[in-house]
């Protein structure tokens, strides 16, 4: 009896069902499929195995050849190695742990499609997340059931070892250009160069001194020049438009791949039957160009991605600790090693160790649950937990990465309702702008040849097909939002993503939270009624407030400033009421009128009241007016034009009237509104149809930011980050919040505006077109030429537009 899996050498050509690539030397047969090595065949078992054999539908030979993977059990040990694992993780509980690998080798949707269902394969990986434009995949897995020398092996076995070089994991940088399609421009340029040369005896009368017998060696020269063009550096338009008509789809690639099949097979019945000269000087023209076209695009892409990526990111601060005392300083200016005081609800912005007491991390932000773990003396806390309680002190063990927090920023559980954008406008508008191509070229093809002149037809066929650029249409949106996104991060408003930009366009209904918002720290004054306070009862207030990011709490840290803080064990913040704490063994108490007990009447107005008690005893009351940041007036009174302004507070009603005198009584103002009020405020507006733009601080009002269509926290030190919230605005860019509102409109305009730009290219270019009076190799210069013509339309007006209006200090 035969053995099915029998190896057999020296075989007929054939192809590996995994890769694609040739069977050279061997044929492994199995499972009714032949497989050019034995890391091919292991592959694919392993995807029989668990069912996951979908992957080979969604994309011809999708897999990498593994005759270079090395097959050495023990190459992975040191992944094992806990200081390893410590540098390569973003983030490890009891539970689970994730991080991100580099993967160079994901190149189409089966990549995507298999890692992301890796939890198939091993029950312990929770799950896969692909980022296809970094070539990066995010990994969540459980540690008690896969280590992370499993993983590793795992995507070894399945064709996707990923990149692990530990002196580069802090670098930045730029991304590589595909030296794949510099190949295959090179390769197109010598063919077409060399093309144009045999071709002079068809452009020169005088060539026909030459006579036919030299001009059908050049034709055939010519063809042989072609073939390396048409099946080696068009293959990527091949392999676009097979993948989406497989997958029911038409691309952009389609009309391309068609033309340009059409040209070659009719430019080899015209050389080999009537013996004609074909067009294949014209097949390498517009197969050069459009390449060109391409790597222009690629590159104009990757700059852009890559200074949104590393140049426009929020700057988050973080408070360091000198020789006792504190400094601000921005986050990429954190080093290893320095020491670092985060506050009650600030996000630890690296991984740290804690130095002292005990902490309690919220970790909602990485892993979406809310329950807070307690974190020890000398234990480790990773980026993106916030502190629930009293300050802490801790040293920076890893470089902090922007990346990853914008990263979380952006993640699926902090993400707003999907609406119809024009982004998915222009997508859908460029499906079925490609079927119409291809029927009007169609149409010319077949009127042309009904009137007998079927070189025509191909020809005008062809052109339009490469004339048409749906991809115009498609860039227009990415490209003026990408803009749109660098000039408000330039001008201190950074936003979550593009979709925020269209989403601020339609805002209607404006909710200001008066505190910290309306208000500026440094207009506040702040006097002390009472029992005179001792050096020691100031210390205790200093301290208490110190562990607080309250806006009344740095304003009384602010007015004790100089005053030597104590060491108090616990100190417990209720959130929008005040803080307690324990000293002596007595009870001590520093809050509003209802957390204290304290009597409201006959107390000063305008202004806040903060009751400072001792074992339920009224030592005395610090009254704080919060002076209105500069310009605010003229800023909600033009917000006002064409929308509804709310206010919404936590203070008493005993601002209403200075507040009204200022902005008028067309304001809607409501008080004594907590947390949980100003969330239910935001709800009903919602309900109500609304659509509702939330600014706050970030702390009391997460719930409000987050609930809303649009959230923007505002802050003087950007240190009270909030995942919750859309946008980060700098509190001295308070001024341009109108100019910025009124730019989200501007750029809506100036997508439709190169909507239409791409239209009247495409309307004018297939008039021509169906004509036959264009060439294709022409019609392949003016296609590039298009794209660059709406990259070019967008960002000069988007910047040229926000300098005008005072959001920009340069044009470019």
């Amino acid at each position: 009896m035969n053995n099915p899996d029998k190896i057999v050498t020296h075989p007929s050509k054939s192809t590996c069902y995994h890769c694609g690539e040739d069977c050279k030397e061997e044929i492994l047969p199995f499972d009714g499929k032949e497989f050019c090595c034995t890391g091919c065949k292991l592959v694919y078992e392993v995807l029989n195995e668990n069912d996951l054999c979908s992957y080979y539908e969604i994309a011809d030979n999708p897999g990498l050849n593994q005759k270079s993977v090395s097959s050495k059990n023990n190459r992975f040990d040191y992944l094992d190695d806990t200081d390893i694992i410590s540098k390569l993780v973003d983030f490890q509980n009891s539970g689970e742990t994730h991080i991100t690998f580099s993967m160079p080798m994901i190149h189409c949707a089966s990549c995507i499609w298999l890692l992301e269902n890796l939890h198939k394969i091993n029950a312990g990986i929770v799950s896969g997340r692909v980022d296809f434009i970094k070539k990066k995949v995010q990994i969540k897995y459980h540690q008690e059931e896969i280590s992370l020398r499993e993983v590793v092996k795992l995507l070894s076995r399945i064709g996707y070892e990923p990149t692990i070089n530990l002196a580069d994991v802090n670098k930045k940088t730029a991304p590589a250009s595909d030296k794949k399609l510099i190949y295959k421009l090179a390769v197109a340029g010598f063919c077409f160069g060399n093309m144009m040369l045999f071709s002079l005896p068809e452009y020169f009368a005088e060539a026909e001194l030459l006579g036919n017998g030299f001009k059908k060696t050049f034709n055939y020269l010519n063809v042989l020049l072609a073939l390396p063009v048409f099946f080696y550096a068009a293959t990527d338009y091949y392999q676009s438009a097979w993948i989406a008509v497989r997958n029911k789809g038409v691309n952009m690639d389609v009309p391309i791949a068609i033309g340009i099949i059409t040209l070659f097979t009719y430019s080899l019945y015209d050389i080999f039957g009537p013996g004609n000269e074909g067009y294949m000087d014209t097949l390498g023209g517009l197969l050069f160009f459009l390449l060109i076209g391409k790597f222009y695009q690629q590159k104009t892409y990757d700059t852009l991605s890559f200074d949104r990526d590393y140049k426009s990111y929020f700057p988050i601060a973080v408070t360091k600790i000198v020789r006792e005392d504190e400094v601000v300083i921005p986050l990429i200016k954190l080093n290893v090693g320095d020491i670092i005081k985060i506050r009650n609800e600030e996000l630890v912005p690296a991984d740290s160790i804690l130095l002292e007491g005990e902490a309690y991390i919220d970790y909602s932000f990485v892993t979406g649950e809310e329950v807070p773990v307690i974190r020890k003396r000398g234990e480790l806390i990773y980026a993106g937990g916030r502190q629930k309680g009293k300050s802490l002190l801790l040293t920076v063990q890893k470089s902090p990465s922007q990346g990853y927090l914008t990263d979380l920023w952006n993640n699926d559980s902090f993400e707003k309702e999907k609406t119809n954008t024009l982004e998915s406008l222009a997508n859908r508008v460029s499906g079925k702008f490609t079927v119409t191509v291809l029927l009007v070229a169609l149409s010319a093809l077949v009127y042309w040849s009904w009137e007998g002149q079927v070189a025509l037809g191909v020809l005008s066929f062809t052109s339009v097909l490469i004339i048409t650029c749906p991809c115009a249409l498609a860039m227009s949106t990415p490209f003026t939002l990408g803009n749109t996104l660098r000039v408000f991060g330039q001008g201190k408003f950074f936003l979550k993503n593009s979709q925020v930009i269209e989403r601020l366009a339609k805002v209607d209904t404006v909710v200001f939270d008066k505190t910290g918002t309306l208000t500026a720290p440094s207009q506040a004054s702040v006097k002390y009624f009472g029992e005179p306070l001792s050096d020691e009862s100031k210390s205790l207030i200093k301290t208490m407030v110190n562990q607080s990011t309250h806006a009344l709490s740095n304003r009384i840290n602010t007015y004790l400033d100089g005053v030597k803080s104590l060491v108090l064990n616990a100190i417990e913040e209720v959130q929008g009421k005040g803080i307690c704490t324990i000293y002596k063994s007595q009870e001590i108490k520093l809050g509003s009128a209802d957390f204290v007990g304290a009597d409201n009447h006959d107390l000063p107005e305008g202004g806040n009241l903060v009751f400072f008690a001792i074992e339920s005893l009224i030592l005395g009351y610090f009254f704080i007016q919060s002076g209105l940041r500069k310009g605010i007036r003229e800023v909600v009174t033009e917000i006002q034009q064409g929308r509804t302004v709310h206010f919404l507070s936590g203070d008493q009603d005993h601002e209403r009237f200075n507040l009204k005198k200022v902005f008028g009584d067309q304001i809607l103002m409501n008080f004594n509104q907590g947390p949980t009020d100003k969330l239910a405020y935001i709800q009903q507006l919602n309900e109500n149809e609304a659509n509702t733009l939330m600014i706050g601080d970030g702390l009391n009002d997460a719930g409000a930011l987050r609930e809303a269509m649009v959230g923007i926290a505002l802050t003087d030190k950007i240190t009270n980050f909030s995942p919750a919230s859309d946008a980060i605005m700098d509190a001295s860019m308070i001024q341009k919040l109108p100019a910025f509102l009124k730019f989200t409109q501007t750029s809506k305009n100036i997508i439709k505006a190169s909507f239409g730009l791409s239209f009247t290219y495409n309307l004018v270019g297939v008039y021509f077109a169906v004509q036959g009076l264009v060439s294709p190799v022409f019609c392949a210069i003016l296609m590039p030429i298009s794209s660059i013509s709406v990259i070019v339309f967008t960002t000069l007006t988007t910047n040229y537009l926000a300098y005008k209006r005072g959001l920009k200090e340069k044009i470019v």
